[in-house]
């Protein structure tokens, strides 16, 4: 065709001044000949790739699923593309995220951060670079970038309110890693509001865990074992929740006759389950939508300084049977 290599990335690009014949040809042949553009390279020339990188602790959570669905709906309107990387709670694993996504020249990283992360180093990584970053959930202030949260101590405060007022007075607390801020923050709210209501503090009524099922089954057997056990139990996560319920159903205790039961995230079998788990909506459609904007007015706003902007959302309790003892 006696194209120059110029000529022809421009026909690929549907360029204005490359006539149609030209661009159906150059479009046949590449076809044919099975070519494959290389983005990378595009990107490297272009300075932009269109490609964001979305980090996750772990794909299984209904909640992590339903940010990113929210994320990718508000990116692809605007011309990105998303790479999604999993984490799976492991701080070794999630710089290697970190590595490979900006290696790959996304425009941007927005990320929750691993269970096992205690070291922020590769996080300033991303910020030394230039590379936009925006934390969802798990985040820490210190990193002074662009967040979107919930209010984590008061979601405690309210999940305990309600247990009083369900005439419980010994309230367990089977919490997250303490080193994590949401869960810290779940924590304290956890602790004030039994202190505003003249409840007892117990550490033994206070165990962290990484919050799986099994962890839930373990820990409430152990709670069960105290010479006075707690008539509720407030998980910072439903699948701790779950794995409490089915050690209860297997001792036969009733719920919430005799322990009343929150979790925390709104994970879809909370209302399936029977008796179905009250449990704390994160309302993570909106975090995903936010965190996109957010990501997208950085990005529309190079020039304006980078601190901590944090969206903090209010949550929502949902009473189920596992914690209302008043129906």
């Amino acid at each position: 065709m006696g194209l120059t290599p110029s000529g022809v990335s421009k026909a690929m690009n549907d360029h204005p001044r490359i006539s149609d014949k030209t661009k159906e040809d150059v479009k046949k042949m590449a076809k044919k000949m099975n070519y494959q553009p290389n983005h990378l390279a595009s990107a490297l020339r272009k300075g932009k790739s269109n490609l964001i990188g979305v980090i996750i602790p772990r794909n299984n959570s209904n909640f992590f699923s339903s940010v990113v669905e929210n994320i990718e709906g508000v990116l692809n309107e605007k011309g990105y593309n998303v790479i999604i990387a999993q984490s799976n709670e492991s701080h070794e694993k999630e710089c290697d995220c970190i590595d490979a996504l900006l290696s790959a020249q996304v425009d941007g990283i927005i990320a929750s951060m691993a269970n096992e992360t205690t070291n922020l180093k590769y996080y300033q990584k991303i910020k030394e670079k230039g590379t936009p970053l925006v934390l969802f959930d798990r985040g820490e202030n210190d990193l002074n970038v662009d967040y979107i949260c919930i209010d984590d101590y008061n979601s405690s405060h309210k999940v305990v309110e309600h247990l009083v007022d369900q005439g419980c007075k010994r309230i367990a607390h089977i919490a997250g890693s303490s080193h994590i801020r949401i869960y810290k923050e779940r924590e304290i709210g956890y602790r004030d509001a039994l202190e505003k209501y003249n409840l007892p503090i117990e550490d033994e009524l206070i165990v962290e865990c990484n919050l799986r099922l099994a962890d839930g089954r373990r820990i409430m057997r152990q709670l069960l074992e105290l010479d006075e056990r707690p008539d509720a139990v407030y998980a910072s996560g439903d699948y701790a929740a779950l794995g409490a319920l089915q050690v209860l159903q297997e001792s036969n205790i009733k719920v919430p006759e005799e322990i009343a039961l929150i979790g925390f995230s709104n994970e879809p079998f909370t209302s399936f389950v029977s008796p179905s788990i009250s449990t704390v909506n994160q309302h993570s459609e909106a975090m995903g939508k936010l965190a996109a904007e957010t990501f997208l007015n950085r990005i529309e706003n190079p020039s304006e300084k980078v601190s901590l902007n944090k969206i903090t959302l209010n949550t929502e309790l949902i009473i189920r049977e596992s914690s209302n003892k008043t129906t």
